[in-house]
């Protein structure tokens, strides 16, 4: 089995915190792989919020301008209520300060932060490594030796640090037995990315504000002809995410039918967790991102507190 002796980091989960901490430690000249199970990048939009620090971590990440041209504000909120629409905007943001240079929340689909990423990690001459799967590892004072699945056969790496980045379902932290305490939310939702016809891309729109577990959101998402489709479900319902069934969904939800859903080319079902791991740490393993913790969707924390657990984790193990 292929032994890497040399190897310094290696960084199991491939999305935004591997990527994050992939180029930290690239730039830092930091020897490292970045291998993924899955056999190519995420597709979906759903951490689709950028906040003002992680916007600082990305400058600092060269990748901050990318970013930018890749979305844009969020747009004004539509409300649909029995007296009509009611557009919200967002209030005038504070100037720039040294302290605080960003002031604006940024609307970005994870996808296109992810492909971002994954350029400014490739200048670095770097690349993750997709349908390489960790498939065990054991750890001594000096090292940790991991096995991995690959396409070729299984593969041995001996590295000095196993950092993992690899989501909520972690293998890495139930292979150290790390307790994930906290709660299922008990609230199920449906995401999609879904082309639609009658919808405008200049605002947000929502319906059944009214009963919330009734409601129905159509956010345009910017650099793309797309719109994040999101509505809570019931825990015991069977859901059709077809671009028929969620048409009928919104149509029933939203008491209109000018609205169609003509394609779908993400989905997904979720349950809305609140966790945090006992320890972020155990001898030379690490976790960073969703794999430490968890949230619901609300404020993008999933997205921006894994970028900065990995941007804080970087220039440490540097150190």
């Amino acid at each position: 089995m292929a032994r890497n002796e040399d190897l310094e980091v290696l960084v199991c989960g491939s999305g935004a915190a591997g990527l994050t901490l992939a180029i930290d430690l690239a730039r830092r000249n930091i020897a490292f792989r970045l291998i993924d199970k899955a056999p190519h990048p995420f597709a979906g939009s759903r951490g689709k919020g950028i906040q003002p620090r992680t916007e600082e971590v990305f400058e600092d990440l060269a990748v901050i301008d990318r970013i930018v041209a890749s979305g844009g504000e969020y747009p004004p909120l539509r409300t649909y209520t029995p007296d009509g629409p009611v557009d919200k905007h967002a209030g005038i943001p504070p100037e720039p300060t040294p302290a605080e240079p960003y002031q604006i929340p940024l609307l970005v689909p994870q996808f296109l932060t992810e492909r971002r990423l994954r350029e400014r990690l490739a200048e670095l001459g770097h690349a993750p490594e997709y349908g390489c799967e960790l498939v065990g590892f054991e750890q001594d004072p000096d090292g940790v030796t991991a096995r991995i699945a690959t396409p070729g056969g299984e593969r041995t790496v001996r590295a000095a640090y196993l950092v993992g980045a690899d989501g909520g379902s972690s293998f890495v932290r139930k292979a150290l037995g790390i307790e994930f305490r906290g709660k299922s939310l008990g609230v199920r939702a449906l995401v999609a990315d879904v082309r639609a016809d009658g919808a405008s891309s200049r605002v947000w729109h929502r319906w059944g504000d009214e009963q919330p577990e009734r409601s129905v959101s159509l956010c345009p998402l910017h650099g793309t002809d797309l719109f994040q489709y999101m509505a809570p479900v019931p825990l015991d319902m069977d859901v059709d995410l077809s671009a028929e069934g969620l048409t009928a969904l919104l149509h029933e939800r939203g008491g209109q039918d000018g609205v169609v859903i003509r394609e779908v080319s993400w989905a997904s079902v979720f349950t809305m967790q609140a966790r945090l791991a006992d320890a972020y740490r155990c001898g030379r393993v690490l976790l960073a991102g969703d794999a430490a913790h968890c949230h619901p969707p609300t404020g993008g924390q999933g997205l921006n507190t894994s970028i900065q657990d990995a941007y804080n984790l970087g220039w440490k193990l540097a150190a």
